[in-house]
């Protein structure tokens, strides 16, 4: 477990949900994908540089995930990830979307 941390720390974060548009394979020493991901119409789309290697591409397209829109942009070797998509680790060290329960509207501020 991590050192406690202040509340004021999570309130700065800035968590939406976001749906996932488009994936495709980062340019990356890792196997990641580059995952575009629809905020809505105020925040616009963003991408992220995503180490969710082991779902299939395909399935993750309309995905609803929870994302942190408001670090600033990481370089990962050519590529630059705009934003963070939550997720546990899972058994075997693979990463797991956290996802809305139900759907929500684009851009939703996470609370």
């Amino acid at each position: 477990m991590k050192e406690t941390a202040d509340f004021a720390h999570f309130q700065a974060l800035d968590l939406r949900i976001g749906r996932i548009e488009a994936v495709e394979e980062a340019e990356t020493r890792k196997p990641l994908y580059r995952v575009t991901v629809d905020l809505g119409p105020e925040i616009g789309t963003r991408t992220s540089i995503a180490g969710y290697a082991n779902y299939p591409k395909e399935g993750l397209i309309g995905r609803q995930v929870v994302c942190v829109v408001n670090f600033a942009p990481k370089k990962m070797g050519p590529e630059t990830s705009e934003l963070f998509i939550l997720g546990a680790v899972g058994p075997e060290g693979e990463g797991i979307f956290i996802t809305p329960e139900r759907e929500a509207p684009l851009g939703s501020i996470v609370i």
